[in-house]
Protein backbone atom coordinates (compact mmCIF):
# COMPACT_ATOMS: atom_id res chain seq x y z
CA UNK A 1 0.00 0.00 0.00
CA UNK A 2 0.94 3.09 -0.79
CA UNK A 3 1.98 5.59 2.12
CA UNK A 4 -0.73 8.32 0.79
CA UNK A 5 -3.24 5.37 0.33
CA UNK A 6 -3.10 4.68 4.12
CA UNK A 7 -3.20 8.09 4.85
CA UNK A 8 -6.51 8.66 2.66
CA UNK A 9 -7.89 5.31 4.29
CA UNK A 10 -7.42 6.79 7.76
CA UNK A 11 -8.74 10.20 7.24
CA UNK A 12 -11.94 8.32 5.63
CA UNK A 13 -12.15 6.25 8.60
CA UNK A 14 -12.08 9.24 10.92
CA UNK A 15 -14.63 10.94 8.72
CA UNK A 16 -16.42 7.91 9.31
CA UNK A 17 -16.50 7.79 13.00
CA UNK A 18 -16.86 11.88 13.35
CA UNK A 19 -19.11 12.83 10.63
CA UNK A 20 -21.13 9.92 9.56
CA UNK A 21 -23.77 10.57 11.86
CA UNK A 22 -23.87 14.32 10.92
CA UNK A 23 -24.32 13.37 7.29
CA UNK A 24 -26.82 10.96 7.63
CA UNK A 25 -29.12 13.36 9.87
CA UNK A 26 -28.29 15.83 6.37
CA UNK A 27 -29.79 12.99 3.98
CA UNK A 28 -32.07 12.29 6.13
CA UNK A 29 -33.59 15.89 6.13
CA UNK A 30 -33.33 16.08 3.05
CA UNK A 31 -35.02 12.66 2.03
CA UNK A 32 -37.33 12.26 5.00
CA UNK A 33 -36.13 8.52 4.45
CA UNK A 34 -33.94 6.66 6.95
CA UNK A 35 -33.27 3.93 4.69
CA UNK A 36 -32.46 5.49 1.65
CA UNK A 37 -30.26 8.47 4.09
CA UNK A 38 -28.51 4.73 5.46
CA UNK A 39 -27.74 3.24 2.34
CA UNK A 40 -26.92 6.87 0.64
CA UNK A 41 -24.36 7.10 3.46
CA UNK A 42 -23.13 3.61 3.53
CA UNK A 43 -22.45 3.68 0.05
CA UNK A 44 -20.77 6.80 -0.20
CA UNK A 45 -18.40 5.35 2.13
CA UNK A 46 -17.58 2.19 0.59
CA UNK A 47 -16.95 4.17 -2.78
CA UNK A 48 -14.69 6.65 -1.07
CA UNK A 49 -12.46 3.91 0.41
CA UNK A 50 -12.64 1.90 -3.60
CA UNK A 51 -11.89 5.48 -4.92
CA UNK A 52 -9.33 6.85 -2.40
CA UNK A 53 -6.30 7.23 -4.59
CA UNK A 54 -8.33 9.85 -6.67
CA UNK A 55 -10.07 11.78 -4.09
CA UNK A 56 -8.22 14.97 -3.17
CA UNK A 57 -10.92 15.84 -0.36
CA UNK A 58 -12.61 13.12 1.44
CA UNK A 59 -14.90 15.26 3.40
CA UNK A 60 -16.69 17.14 0.68
CA UNK A 61 -16.29 14.32 -1.60
CA UNK A 62 -18.33 11.79 0.72
CA UNK A 63 -21.14 14.77 1.10
CA UNK A 64 -21.11 14.91 -2.86
CA UNK A 65 -21.37 11.49 -3.60
CA UNK A 66 -24.33 10.70 -0.59
CA UNK A 67 -26.36 13.59 -1.82
CA UNK A 68 -26.26 12.70 -5.27
CA UNK A 69 -26.98 8.80 -4.48
CA UNK A 70 -29.84 9.89 -2.55
CA UNK A 71 -30.89 12.50 -5.38
CA UNK A 72 -30.75 9.46 -7.56
CA UNK A 73 -33.00 7.16 -5.15
CA UNK A 74 -35.55 9.61 -5.00
CA UNK A 75 -35.46 9.84 -8.35
CA UNK A 76 -35.65 6.50 -8.77
CA UNK A 77 -38.53 5.27 -6.86
CA UNK A 78 -40.82 8.75 -8.04
CA UNK A 79 -40.41 6.81 -11.49
CA UNK A 80 -41.63 3.43 -10.24
CA UNK A 81 -43.84 4.18 -7.92
CA UNK A 82 -44.84 7.80 -8.70
CA UNK A 83 -43.81 8.97 -5.31
CA UNK A 84 -41.65 9.29 -2.40
CA UNK A 85 -42.18 7.70 0.34
CA UNK A 86 -44.17 9.34 3.17
CA UNK A 87 -42.57 7.75 6.09
CA UNK A 88 -41.04 9.82 8.28
CA UNK A 89 -38.66 9.80 10.54
CA UNK A 90 -38.52 11.48 14.09
CA UNK A 91 -37.73 12.01 17.93
CA UNK A 92 -38.92 14.98 19.08
CA UNK A 93 -42.18 17.38 17.66
CA UNK A 94 -39.58 20.37 16.81
CA UNK A 95 -37.67 17.82 14.61
CA UNK A 96 -41.21 16.83 12.98
CA UNK A 97 -42.40 19.85 12.48
CA UNK A 98 -38.89 20.71 10.77
CA UNK A 99 -38.81 18.03 8.52
CA UNK A 100 -42.30 18.44 7.77
CA UNK A 101 -41.89 21.64 6.34
CA UNK A 102 -38.41 21.07 4.70
CA UNK A 103 -40.16 18.08 2.59
CA UNK A 104 -43.15 20.49 1.15
CA UNK A 105 -39.95 22.31 -0.20
CA UNK A 106 -38.47 21.71 -3.71
CA UNK A 107 -35.78 19.01 -4.02
CA UNK A 108 -33.26 21.99 -4.72
CA UNK A 109 -34.69 24.63 -1.84
CA UNK A 110 -34.48 21.71 0.38
CA UNK A 111 -31.10 20.38 -0.95
CA UNK A 112 -29.75 23.80 -0.38
CA UNK A 113 -30.81 24.92 2.72
CA UNK A 114 -29.78 21.19 4.64
CA UNK A 115 -26.38 21.36 3.27
CA UNK A 116 -25.58 24.98 3.81
CA UNK A 117 -27.24 25.64 7.23
CA UNK A 118 -27.49 22.11 8.92
CA UNK A 119 -23.78 20.99 7.25
CA UNK A 120 -22.21 24.38 7.16
CA UNK A 121 -21.33 24.01 3.17
CA UNK A 122 -20.31 26.54 1.67
CA UNK A 123 -22.64 27.99 -1.44
CA UNK A 124 -19.87 27.25 -3.97
CA UNK A 125 -19.70 23.43 -2.86
CA UNK A 126 -23.77 23.51 -2.01
CA UNK A 127 -23.67 24.11 -5.87
CA UNK A 128 -21.15 21.84 -6.83
CA UNK A 129 -23.08 19.14 -4.54
CA UNK A 130 -26.31 19.72 -6.05
CA UNK A 131 -24.96 20.47 -9.50
CA UNK A 132 -26.17 24.07 -9.97
CA UNK A 133 -24.88 27.89 -9.24
CA UNK A 134 -23.91 30.07 -6.93
CA UNK A 135 -26.11 32.37 -7.69
CA UNK A 136 -28.99 29.69 -8.17
CA UNK A 137 -28.00 27.91 -4.41
CA UNK A 138 -28.59 31.99 -3.31
CA UNK A 139 -31.92 32.16 -5.28
CA UNK A 140 -32.94 28.68 -3.57
CA UNK A 141 -31.69 29.46 -0.07
CA UNK A 142 -33.65 32.81 -0.07
CA UNK A 143 -36.75 31.15 -1.43
CA UNK A 144 -36.12 28.19 1.08
CA UNK A 145 -36.31 30.17 4.22
CA UNK A 146 -39.69 32.24 2.48
CA UNK A 147 -41.13 28.90 2.82
CA UNK A 148 -39.70 27.15 5.78
CA UNK A 149 -40.80 30.76 7.89
CA UNK A 150 -44.37 30.69 5.86
CA UNK A 151 -44.86 27.07 6.89
CA UNK A 152 -43.63 27.26 10.52
CA UNK A 153 -45.41 29.87 11.16
CA UNK A 154 -48.51 28.06 10.12
CA UNK A 155 -47.67 25.15 12.51
CA UNK A 156 -47.75 27.15 15.18
CA UNK A 157 -50.88 28.77 14.53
Amino acid sequence: MHPSEATNEHQIERLFVEDSARLWRAVLAYTGDPEIARDSVSEAFTLALESQDRISSAQGWLWRVAFRLATAELRRRRRTTGQVSDRVYVQDEPAAEMLSALRQLSPRQRGAIVLHYYADRPVEEVAAILGSTGPAVRVHLMRGRRRLKGLLEESDG
